[in-house]
């Protein structure tokens, strides 16, 4: 039997689930140059994919296979009826003609089907089916004496309309058989397999979400751990664990750990030997230039600018050896003196002669904290410290903008509003600080550009105090300043706890 199809419908395509590549889309956007996915985005992308692609594909087979089974089924079905209705109709016409109107009439009172019967080039309709809802091509398969099949729509409903010849009389039988179970079969299939389609990709991506956070588990130990010892917590070690390949890691990282801690302890332990051991000579030379200064006025012009020069390179010298001994200090973990300190106190004593400016919460300056007879309450400056490395960080500014930034011109004092930060700002009117060299100042021996062109200064004096500053849970940076010239800005936890 020939099989025909509705042209005037394209053919019936299966939903295809959404995510599927012959939609032309894909599930992930190309990433833009310079731009890459997390290593856990993309894992869990790759299981997405992954189960989906199955999914899909399983549920395209079960598509197929499925339809294409309860189509042929029904098919074979109307087939055999038609077949048999043909055969009794042919039986009435031949042996009985005058039952034939009754029997058609009863075919289709006991059916939910439609009848056409053409005999000898004339056509009857039972059912509401005319000749006319039929196409050319159909008709003419008909009229020849064909057996047809074909799946077509009549009245925006699905039929099968099943051709059977009946050569004894010179007619042939025509029944249209309706397709709407079977039509609401294969939807409900489609929105199953679709909604399947969107769980599994669901589900292959909470796996993988569950299965990336424990392959990169390891990682993020590793890097915490890395992220510690850059902190300076050199105990720091990597977990135990009995997997071979990651207890190698951890074994490697133990050891660079160690061998890491020991070079710190040996690098603090030479400056702070070389330190102590050059106190006693210099404490001598200071000294003894000392005795010189006092009797500069009898010695020859000559002697006088040596005995200068001499003087400056000892001041140098002396910071240098000062600066070396607090680094040790510090890389010995040495915790201070911890207690409630007023910022505004502490920076009178550690500026003699220099105007504090003591700005209000919205920025505005509210007095000077240098003028003779200010009394300023002590609970907005205040933090919790250690007033010797506070202290020092302050010297430290004011001798950096003193030596390299051409002169101190601001030290403010800012209290803390809602976010709990106690700020503090030193200007200078030096030519300020190259972008690139911004956060390379707070480095040890690291000096800017113009302070190398400049000569002098070892670069020790901002790294001491971004060390301060970091004990005390603080931060520090530099910005340019309104004007002109470089603005130091340290800001601290008001009042509380200790630091941890």
């Amino acid at each position: 039997m020939r099989r025909r199809r509705d042209p005037r419908r394209p053919p019936a395509e299966p939903d295809q689930p959404p995510g599927d590549p012959a939609e032309g889309g894909g599930l992930v956007e190309q990433a833009p140059p310079g731009w890459r996915m997390r290593l856990r985005t993309r894992m869990m992308l790759a299981f997405s994919v992954i189960s989906l692609t199955v999914v899909v594909l399983s549920a395209l087979a079960t598509w197929f296979l499925a339809t294409g089974y309860m189509t042929s089924q029904r098919e074979r079905s109307a087939v055999r009826q038609a077949s048999i209705n043909a055969e009794l109709v042919d039986t009435t016409l031949r042996q009985e003609p005058e039952l034939y109107d009754r029997l058609m009439t009863n075919l289709f009172a006991t059916s939910d089907t439609a009848v056409l019967v053409i005999l000898d080039g004339s056509w009857r309709s039972w059912g509401g089916l005319s000749p006319d809802d039929l196409d050319e091509e159909f008709r003419r398969e008909v009229e020849a004496g064909h057996p047809v099949l074909q799946r077509t729509r009549l009245d925006d409903r699905p039929v099968l309309l099943v051709s059977q010849p009946m050569p004894e009389v010179s007619g042939s039988y025509v029944e249209a058989f309706q397709l709407d179970e079977l039509d609401r079969t294969m939807r409900f299939l489609s929105v199953t397999l679709v909604a399947t389609a969107v769980a599994g990709a669901l589900v292959g991506a909470l796996f993988g979400l569950r299965a990336t956070r424990t392959a990169l588990r390891p990682l993020a130990e590793l890097n915490a751990a890395a992220r510690a010892i850059a902190r300076g917590e050199s105990e720091i070690r990597l977990p135990a664990t009995r997997d071979a390949d990651l207890a190698a890691l951890a074994a490697a990282f133990a050891e660079t750990a160690t061998k890491l801690r020991q070079r710190v302890e040996r690098d603090a332990r030479f400056a702070s030997n070389v330190s102590h051991e050059l106190r006693s000579p210099l404490t001598t030379m200071v000294n003894a230039c000392a005795v010189l200064v006092r009797r500069r006025a009898e010695m020859p012009a000559s002697a006088q600018a040596a005995l200068d020069l001499l003087a400056d390179e000892l001041g140098r010298f002396e910071r240098l050896v000062r600066d070396l001994l607090e680094i040790s200090r510090e890389d010995q973990a040495d915790d201070g003196i911890w207690e409630p300190v007023d910022l505004v106190e502490l920076a009178r004593h550690a500026l003699p002669g220099v105007d504090i400016e003591v700005a209000g919460r919205n920025g505005a300056a509210a007095g000077r904290g240098g003028a003779p007879g200010r009394s300023l309450p002590p609970g907005p400056f205040a933090v919790c410290g250690d007033r010797r490395r506070l202290e020092r960080v302050i010297a430290n500014l004011r001798e950096n903008a003193e030596q390299h930034g051409g002169g101190l011109v601001r030290f403010a004092l800012i209290p803390p509003a809602s976010d709990g930060w106690v700020r503090i700002e030193v200007d200078d009117a030096g030519p300020g600080i190259e972008d690139a060299d911004k956060e390379r100042v707070f480095e040890r021996f690291a000096r800017g550009s113009t302070t190398a062109r400049a000569g002098g200064g070892a670069g020790l004096g901002l790294a001491l105090a971004a060390d301060h500053i970091r004990r005390h849970r603080g931060r520090i940076w530099v910005e340019d300043r309104p004007g002109g010239g470089a603005r130091f800005v340290i800001e601290l936890p008001a009042a509380g706890d200790r630091p941890g």
